[in-house]
């Protein structure tokens, strides 16, 4: 299961049993993203879908130099279990 990036849609996806997850995204100017909303189907859910996805999004942010301000209240509790990952995090809002 590895988790798919498509930037025309702003989304990291991944298909799963019920349909797609997803961790949406919008871009917020130049290097910086707002991590909206994390959804995943009924069916898949308690198995760690979420995490993979915002894990993806944060690897994927590391990668490219990107900062990301987590609106989306899920990727909000899973940055307290992954602390590590604060670095990446952005207080401002709107960009540059």
């Amino acid at each position: 299961m590895d988790v798919q990036h498509d930037p025309k849609r702003h989304r990291f996806f991944l298909e799963v049993t019920g349909g797609t997850a997803e961790l949406v995204y919008r871009p917020l100017g130049e290097g910086m993203l707002d991590l909206l909303h994390t959804g995943v189907p009924d069916a898949a859910a308690g198995q760690g879908i979420g995490g993979k996805l915002a894990k993806a999004a944060f690897d994927w942010a590391r990668q490219n130099g990107m900062r990301l301000v987590p609106t989306c209240p899920f990727v909000k509790k899973w940055l307290e279990r992954h602390p590590d990952e604060q670095d990446l995090v952005s207080v401002e809002r709107g960009g540059q």
